[in-house]
Order: structure tokens, then C-alpha cells, then sequence
């Protein structure tokens, strides 16, 4: 089969982190409402999402072993029909059942299960599909997508809430089942080496050898990507509940507020894909640039976050520098080893990025018990940490033993060379 042209290879990919959002991000301006209706706490209902991302975040790691062992498709395409299985199935009883909180929760956990070989998959198999400028673009039209998937989540979710409170899970299957008939059909696997005749325990040292060598920047790397999507979803889940119970605002207009600050984040993050290019130096200072805009942004709301637009306008200026964050680790990470290895590394990247927005919404809820204050303090203090930590150990400069390590499956990011920066 002839391989489709570049820019649908992309858009289609690009597609499924924008599904794997929608997965959380549509049910948020809904969820005071499915609170009320299904009579269980302001935790209980933080719990639809966790529940999610958790199990995620857990077998995100085997689908990246697999993925790396049978091939990218053969994980995406059953995960996404697994995904719109676990809406089905939480669609019903919502429908269904006078008392559905449990199989609700059964039906998310099934979704965060297929949601693990979505889209850190279609990352690795974009860095298996393309090279060098056009990796970078295409990354950051991934992460672009992601944020996109942000933006509308919102406005779709609180769209179709006025159908009913439950139709939002009924969204799923009707966008899984076109999206995995069109990756299984239209998308190539990537041409590879054979890694079906490595033995698991070859396939598990040499994943060995790269935690050896690039484990303490890649540890830094996963740090920062938890933390940015902790932030953003602790912090919309909390502006979602305010503009519910302290300003009345609800519904669409609820929507297209919440979306402001995620159609910055999804801009930043395409112009970032642009611009960052090849330049690893130059990802490194993004991530410092982008951590620093972040923790200021979130600092000053403890003091200027009078009104919701405030808290908004500050939201707006902080998704800027998530924006910077993002796209720059995908590319970080997706080009720090070859193809062998790829879906395992991206994976455990895309493992603790659930794991972030898994624990947000729980843990800015007991923060917020505390104080106001003592949330957004605590939410600056670790993205200034993870800034720090991105300029005092990742060194992305590489040497002509980088290059050579990288024929055999390890591209060292020379954290183990002296740095110049």
C-alpha cells in the first residue's frame, strides 16, 4: 500500500491524544452536576478521573513493551475500541441504574486501561515515522492536538450535558470507532529493526543500559511532564467548581471559559513544535523558561486571584508556559533512544503524565481544605523545583560517542559528559 502524504499521517495520530483528553477534560464542567445527581461527595466524583488515569498510568508501561515487541498498531487500535467499551459501559449504568457511582466507576477504569496505548504510543510512532525538523513539527502538532483536545473538551462536555447529565461517556464510542478503523487502515507501521527475535531478557537489559545512562535526566524529564498536567488539571477542576458555586456560571458559557486558557496552551504548544526544531539546548531553556512563567503565574493568584477573571487571566499566562513545557520534553524524550527502545521510554513518560493528572484534582481538593493560599504556594513551589532541576541536570549536549551509542539503541544526552551550558 502506497503510504499517505506527511500531514495526514500527522493529523490522524494527532487525533489520539486529542481522544485520550477528551477521556477526562470533557466530564470536568459536568462534574458538580454528576456530584448532586449521583449523591456522593466532592472526592467521590474527583474519583471519575483518578480512577481513570491511575490504571492508565499503571499499564501504560506493558503497552509500551508490547508495542515495541508486535508493533504500534497492534496496541493502539484495540486500546481505542477498549476505551469506547469502558464509555459504553458507563453511559449505561449512568442511563440505567438509579444508583450508578460503582459501575460508573468500573466503566472509567476500563477507559483508563485503553486509554494506556493511546497516545504515548502515537508518540513513539511518530518519532518512529519521521525524522529530524519534521519529528519536531509533527511532535508538536501531537502536543498541539492534546491541548486542542483541552480546548473543546470543555465546550463539548458542557454542550452535550444538556442532553443529560451522562451523555458525555456516549461521546467515546462514537469517536473511537472511525478514529481505529482509520489508524488501522491508513497508517503504515514503520519500517524496523527486528526486535521480534530479541529476547525479552536482551529487550530488558538494554532498557537496563538506558536508565543506567540517561536515568537521571529522564527521571527529571518524567518529574516535569507529571507536574505540568498536575497543574492543569488540579487547576481547572478547581475553576470549574468556583465558577459553579460562587458566580453561578454553568453550561456552555462555563465551556468557552474554561477553554481560554487551553487554547493558549494549545497555540504555545504548536508554535513551540515550530521553533524548537532539532535544538536541544534550546528545549532545555524552554522547559527553565516555561517552569518559571508557570510558578510565577500560579504564586501570584494566591494574592491577585480576586475573581474569577483574574484567576482566568493568570490561568491564561501559566498555560503559556505549559505550552513551552510539553512539546519540548516529547521531543526530549522521543529522540533519547532508537526505535527499539522507543515505546517503553515514551510510555513511562506518558505513565507519569497520568499519573499527574490523576492525583490533581484529589490533591488540590485537600489542599484547597487548608487554604486557598496554601494550594497555589504549594502547586508554584514544585513547578520552580522541576525548572530548577531542568537546568541543573538536563545537559543536552551531545558528542561523536552520543552518536555511535545511538546506532545501538541508547542516544545518551551526555548528563555524563561535561556540560557547557
Amino acid at each position: 500500500m502506497k503510504r499517505p502524504p506527511n500531514w495526514l499521517l500527522i493529523v490522524l495520530l494527532s487525533f489520539i491524544p486529542l481522544l485520550m483528553v477528551l477521556g477526562n477534560a470533557v466530564l470536568i464542567p459536568g462534574m458538580p452536576t454528576m456530584q448532586s445527581t449521583m449523591h456522593v461527595t466532592k472526592f467521590q466524583v474527583s474519583l471519575l478521573i483518578t480512577l481513570f488515569s491511575v490504571p492508565a498510568g499503571l499499564v501504560i508501561p506493558f503497552a509500551g513493551f508490547l508495542s515495541d515487541r508486535i508493533g504500534r498498531k497492534w496496541v493502539i487500535v484495540p486500546s481505542i475500541l477498549l476505551f469506547g467499551t469502558g464509555g459504553v459501559v458507563a453511559g449505561f449504568a449512568s442511563w440505567w441504574l438509579s444508583h450508578p457511582y460503582w459501575v460508573v466507576l468500573v466503566g472509567r477504569v476500563i477507559q483508563g486501561i485503553g486509554a494506556a496505548g493511546t497516545a504515548p504510543i502515537a508518540m513513539a510512532f511518530m518519532g518512529d515515522l519521521f525524522q529530524g525538523n519534521l519529528r519536531s513539527k509533527a511532535l508538536g502538532i501531537n502536543e498541539a492536538g492534546n491541548a486542542f483536545g483541552k480546548v473543546v473538551s470543555p465546550i463539548i462536555g458542557a454542550a452535550v450535558a444538556l442532553l443529560a447529565w451522562f451523555a458525555v461517556f456516549f461521546i467515546f464510542p462514537v469517536l473511537c470507532l472511525p478514529l481505529a478503523a482509520a489508524i488501522w487502515w491508513m497508517v503504515p507501521e514503520a519500517s524496523k529493526k527486528k526486535t521480534e527475535q530479541q529476547s525479552i531478557s536482551s529487550y530488558l537489559k538494554s532498557l537496563g543500559k538506558i536508565a543506567q545512562r540517561e536515568g537521571r535526566w529522564l527521571s527529571v524529564a518524567y518529574l516535569c511532564g507529571a507536574t505540568a498536567l498536575f497543574t492543569l488539571f488540579g487547576v481547572l477542576f478547581y475553576l470549574s467548581d468556583l465558577l459553579e458555586s460562587k458566580y453561578n456560571i454553568d453550561g456552555i458559557i462555563k465551556g468557552l471559559i474554561l477553554a481560554i486558557p487551553l487554547l493558549v496552551l494549545s497555540t504555545t504548544s504548536y508554535i513551540t513544535g515550530v521553533v524548537i526544531q532539532k535544538k536541544k539546548q534550546r528545549m532545555k531553556w524552554f522547559l527553565v523558561v516555561g517552569f518559571a512563567i508557570l510558578a510565577t503565574s500560579v504564586l501570584c493568584a494566591t494574592w491577585l486571584a480576586t475573581n474569577a477573571w483574574m484567576l482566568i487571566a493568570l490561568m491564561s499566562v501559566g498555560a503559556i508556559g505549559t505550552g513551552l513545557v510539553l512539546p519540548s520534553l516529547n521531543m526530549l524524550i522521543t529522540s533519547a533512544v532508537d526505535q527499539t527502545n522507543r515505546g517503553s521510554v515514551t510510555s513511562f513518560y506518558g505513565s507519569v503524565r497520568f499519573l499527574g493528572v490523576a492525583f490533581g484534582p484529589p490533591v488540590f481538593t485537600w489542599l484547597l481544605g487548608v487554604s486557598t493560599a496554601a494550594m497555589f504556594v504549594t502547586v508554584a513551589s514544585l513547578a520552580a523545583l522541576c525548572g530548577l532541576l531542568a537546568w541543573l541536570l538536563i545537559r543536552p549536549e551531545a558528542n561523536a560517542q552520543d552518536q555511535q551509542a545511538a546506532q545501538q539503541g541508547v542516544r545518551p544526552m551526555a548528563s555524563r559528559h561535561k556540560a557547557r551550558s
